[in-house]
């Protein structure tokens, strides 16, 4: 039975078939962008729900939608308010101002974080039948009540700081994603009423584990309130809530900034203290308490609230580090390349003889900092080059590049301060970099460098050979463990000419002139898109085949989504990849009844950003025109990020990317999901020959780096697909 996700296009109070021009003009074309991303983070959690899944994963994916919704709201929310409360008037693309926006963000947010404590009420009764429990303190006694009082006594009691709340003691900052505890107490020497804040530190773990077995859990709010006479002495407690903010934590840059970095440091210490977006209150709070809190956090701009049984969703990944393998996924091991190690771990050698393309996380990420590492400490290598948009916290990356400065070579790092959430550490490995020699540079003002591009250049014999690696995914060992993305690396002089001037438009805003083989944004990617599209379109009314898949995080870009509708129409068969945000509208007969929309959602996070067009034969065919890219098809990727786009000409690359790659997300039964003209994501039906494309992988051997390797005994699996004609997804794939 496939359970819809069903996004709330149609919100009550929000007409999108009204009168007005503009609403008329394009509301039925595209479905909202934020609506579109709460239904992506919908069918995240409903991955919590899929009982396929291990427990102890299902609650990870459950976690994982929490601290989707919480961004959500500091990030996206929090911009739409702005522009309400400046009272600017900006439609979206499906013609909605900025309040009907809110209106309908607030309906269908309310009825997903409603889904997820069921969700977690479902899975707190399955866990502990699995022998994990989260329990009430009252409902400890014993010895484990006797070492819970200790432990709060002990470990809890020192940290907390209650303040009283009246004229002389103001409602105290709360910072963003702050939890708290508000109590109403009497004192009972005189009957005297009064009002007190706990702010629980951000250095408290929110899970408290007993030293049992079975594992027992018990929150630090809820012990809070079970201890608090002890906090309280000579009081009674008349009422106790927990709630939680979420606030404005997105960094408008000021084109006037002189200089970048202050800039930055300055306003993430601003974001910490950023207007209230979300509200978050215990159910069963005292309205006495409720009116507290809305009059101190919510202001006379009455933001977002919300009455929740659990507060802070993503904080369950704190129990998803209990030690039950039984209940996780087998672990895996990714496979290093065969043929650089048939070249004695030689990544030049390997390079240099033939293109490769590494498939994370199937294939390992050391294949990357090998690379990095080896120019390193190659006496040959005269320069490094290198994009850094997210690195993570211990990134060997950084690493190899310190220790090329160190060793006398020339290193250029692109470090990037726009990039959300991680500019702290951004500017903490920029110091880094620049201590050691590193020559940093941020790049543009307005726009963020989102490309990832890593270029060598390697003194052999008498002259000088550029090695270059090109990601869809970022330089962050964590990430590439769990995101799909895809690695090339190649010596083909073209790219290498191309991307020493990518970097040098970045570092001196030297306007790259006659690339080779790259297109690159916000110069010439929509365009170069825009014609492969046409050419399907010329060829579809040629009289040939006409055929479009594309791979991507998100697809928002009005122009672009524009064409793909006019190549449906032309008779083009499009079959689109997007995870996340899709604001295009499939299967509208006269409009795009020639387009298919697919959602993967699974054990790893499909993140590669993959396009090809059939030049004039039924895909896949060896003759398609084949693109990797850094870039989604959106606005901010096309007109306000340094992006790139990358033919593979390599057949090997070609036959893997195309024909393993593509065709396996399109196979894909058991973890997709199939957007439907109204909006609606139906999950797939296994059906009788089930197909998962993640297991696929883990399984297989790729083509590309295999070399020697791919003997007869380890051969591909050859995929077939059988190609959907229906325009509202009633085909299928085999």
């Amino acid at each position: 039975m496939t359970r819809p996700v069903r996004p709330n296009f149609e919100t009550p109070g929000v007409d999108i078939t009204d009168d007005d021009p503009f609403v008329a003009r394009t509301g039925s074309r595209y479905f909202n962008r934020e609506l579109s991303w709460l239904a992506f983070n919908r069918r995240v959690m409903e991955e919590a729900r899929n009982r396929a899944h291990p427990l102890l994963e299902r609650l990870r994916f459950l976690s994982i939608s929490g601290s989707n919704l919480d961004e959500f709201f500091m990030v996206r929310v929090a911009g739409l308010k702005g522009q309400q409360l400046q009272e600017v008037e900006l439609r979206s693309v499906d013609g909605l101002t900025p309040s009907q926006q809110l209106s309908a963000i607030v309906a269908d947010a309310s009825n997903l974080a409603d889904a997820q404590q069921s969700v977690w009420d479902d899975i707190r009764g399955d866990l502990t039948s699995a022998g994990i429990e989260v329990l009430e303190p009252d409902t400890i006694g014993g010895e484990s009540g006797e070492w819970l009082e200790r432990h709060f006594r002990e470990q809890i009691f020192p940290i907390l700081t209650p303040q009283a709340l009246d004229p002389a003691h103001p409602f105290p900052f709360i910072p963003n994603k702050g939890s708290s505890v508000i109590f109403d107490l009497v004192r009972k020497s005189d009957g005297q009423a009064i009002r007190e804040l706990v702010l629980l530190a951000s250095t408290l773990p929110r899970f408290i584990r007993l030293p049992t077995e079975p594992a027992r859990y018990v929150t630090v709010d809820a012990m809070l309130k079970r201890f608090a006479p002890l906090l309280f002495p000579g009081y009674d407690i008349k009422a106790a809530a927990s709630f939680r903010v979420l606030r404005d934590s997105d960094i408008e840059l000021e084109e006037e900034a002189e200089d970048l970095v202050l800039y930055f440091r300055t306003a993430i210490k601003r974001r910490r203290r950023g207007r209230v977006i979300r509200l978050e209150m215990e159910t069963g709070i005292s309205p006495e308490l409720e009116a507290v809190l809305k009059e101190e956090l919510g202001g006379s701009d009455a933001l977002l609230t919300e009455t929740g049984g659990f507060l802070g969703i993503g904080d369950l990944a704190a129990l998803v580090e209990e030690d039950r393998p039984d209940l996780k996924f087998p672990p895996f091991s990714p496979r290093f390349p065969e043929r650089i190690r048939e070249y004695g771990g030689d990544c030049f050698a390997a390079i240099k003889a033939k293109d490769i393309v590494v498939h994370h996380p199937y294939e390992s990420f050391d294949v990357v900092l090998a690379f990095l590492k080896q120019a390193a400490g190659d006496p040959d290598v005269v320069a490094i080059k290198q994009t850094l948009y997210r690195a993570g916290k211990q990134s060997a990356v950084v690493n190899a590049l310190i220790a090329a400065a160190e060793a006398g070579k020339s290193v250029t790092a692109v470090v990037e301060l726009k990039a959300r959430f991680d500019e702290e550490q951004n500017l903490l490995w920029a110091s880094a970099l620049e201590r050691a020699g590193v020559q940093v540079v941020y790049g543009f003002i307005d726009w963020k460098t989102h490309a990832k591009v890593s270029m060598v250049v390697r003194r052999e014999g008498n002259e000088f050979r550029t090695y270059c690696h090109f990601g869809t995914g970022n330089y962050h060992p964590v990430t590439a463990k769990i995101y799909t993305d895809l690695s090339f690396f190649t010596a083909d002089p073209r790219l290498g000419r191309d991307a020493a001037k990518i970097f040098n438009y970045i570092t001196g805003y030297v306007e790259p002139v006659g690339l080779e083989q790259l297109s690159i944004s916000p110069r010439d990617l929509r365009n170069s898109l825009i014609e492969l599209i046409d050419r399907e379109i010329s060829n579809a009314r040629s009289g040939k085949p006409g055929a479009i898949w594309a791979k991507m995080n998100s697809l928002v870009d009005p122009a672009v989504i524009e064409k793909l509708y006019e190549a449906s129409g032309a008779g083009v068969e499009i079959d689109l990849i997007i995870r996340g945000i899709c604001c295009l509208r499939p299967g509208v007969v006269g409009m795009s009844d020639h387009i298919r929309v697919k959602s993967v959602v699974g054990r790893f996070l499909e993140h590669s950003r993959i396009w090809a067009f059939g030049n004039g034969k039924a895909l896949p065919n060896d003759g398609a025109r084949l693109y990797i890219s850094s870039a989604d098809w959106m606005p901010r990727n096309l007109d306000r990020r340094v992006e790139y786009m990358l033919p593979i000409l390599n057949p090997t690359v070609h036959d893997q990317i195309l024909d393993q790659v593509m065709v396996a997300n399109l196979l894909d039964t058991e973890q997709s999901w199939e957007l439907q003209p109204d909006g609606q994501y139906e999950r797939d039906e296994p059906g009788t020959r089930p197909f998962n494309l993640h297991r696929y992988f883990m399984t297989n051997p790729s083509l590309s780096g295999r070399g020697a390797a791919l003997s007869a005994r380890e051969a591909v699996p050859k995929l077939s697909l059988r190609r959907r004609r229906t325009p509202a997804g009633d085909g299928g794939a085999a």
